[in-house]
């Protein structure tokens, strides 16, 4: 049964968000096009520059990205008390970043004093533009929309890019939040285009991995290297993506960045088995902290899109959820 969008994110319930968009057609469109023989990498920069852009607009995170040839995967995490703690002034200026203003709002920029009428119509403009810098309906629409209409321009037609809405799963814990993630930054391992998480373009962990080691070229080469662990901790990951931390820092993702690049280096060479290469047999300790059996992992690392539907968790996680949104079962409860 087809539910509304609005019962698909409650962030009583989690932060946390696995997003899925395909092109038309299922067409190669950010990728190699063998029909033309062109190739359209550079569409897949135009996604990471611009969802990478809404991030410093939006109070939206990302914790992990996979742009493929004819899809995209984004795992989110909805910072809500970061949007309520903006002042008025910051959500103004943030929403001119991306839209056109409103007259009265303009006015108040120019230093009019407003009457009162005025001033509570203006409170209910910045109080919707509030609610919308951190809705992942309003990001996925501006992402998308502005990549079609970009492609469109290209290829000189109109019409649709994408195959429609984004799809959604709430992610209601942290096995489904790093079974997500790997899920997520192991695409092009999984589809046999990329053999070492190094090679895997236009992802995450790539991402991470060569910030990671320039800034520990880097630091080698200082003098007098920098001393603070959880400092540097930040400052060797991207500023552009939600950084690892583990439970004991705050606004972080719940894991270490070496133990979750380990276990995706880890189930990469398990996933390929012709992969160069000793496959350690010993469990990550990541999988041991969060009690993940081997089995469970590899089949959520496989297949999760398909394991769930529009939210993923544990057994436990899914029953309670059913019951609040007065729903018999997820699936992934039986």
């Amino acid at each position: 049964m087809t539910r509304a969008r609005k019962n698909l994110i409650d962030l009583a319930a989690t932060s946390y968000y696995h997003l899925f968009v395909r092109c038309v057609r299922r067409a190669f469109l950010c990728g190699d096009d063998n029909y033309t023989g062109k190739n359209f990498d550079h569409r897949r920069e135009w996604l990471i520059k611009r969802m990478k852009l809404l991030s410093s607009v939006f109070a939206i995170e990302i914790a992990a990205y996979a742009i493929m040839s004819n899809h995209y995967h984004l795992v989110v995490n909805v910072n809500r008390r970061e949007a309520l703690d903006w002042t008025d002034d910051e959500i103004i200026e943030r929403w001119y970043q991306l839209y056109n203003g409103h007259t009265l709002v303009d006015r108040y920029l120019n230093g009019e004093q407003l009457d009162e009428t005025s001033l509570r119509f203006f409170n209910e403009i910045v109080a919707t533009w509030r609610e919308r810098l951190y809705d992942i309906s309003w990001y996925m629409k501006n992402l998308n929309e502005h990549i079609a209409r970009e492609a469109n321009k290209e290829d000189n037609c109109t019409g649709k890019y994408w195959e429609g809405r984004h799809k959604s799963q709430a992610l209601l814990d942290e096995t489904a939040l790093l079974s997500c993630m790997a899920y997520v930054d192991l695409n092009p391992i999984r589809a046999n285009i990329a053999e070492t998480l190094e090679n895997s373009d236009f992802t995450s962990i790539k991402e991470r991995i060569v910030h990671f080691k320039a800034f520990n070229a880097d630091t080698a080469k200082q003098s007098n290297p920098p001393k603070h662990k959880d400092n540097n901790q930040h400052e060797s990951q991207p500023t552009a993506l939600k950084p690892f931390g583990g439970n004991q820092i705050k606004h972080t993702l719940p894991f270490a960045l070496l133990d979750y690049i380990e276990l995706l280096d880890w189930s990469g060479r398990h996933i390929v088995l012709k992969k160069k290469g000793h496959i350690d047999n010993a469990t990550p300790s990541v999988l041991l902290t969060l009690n993940i059996e081997v089995a469970q992992w590899f089949e959520s690392v496989h297949r999760f899109r398909k394991l769930y539907s529009n939210f993923a968790g544990s057994k436990q996680r899914l029953k309670q959820q059913a019951a609040t949104n007065d729903v018999k079962w997820y699936k992934g409860t039986g």
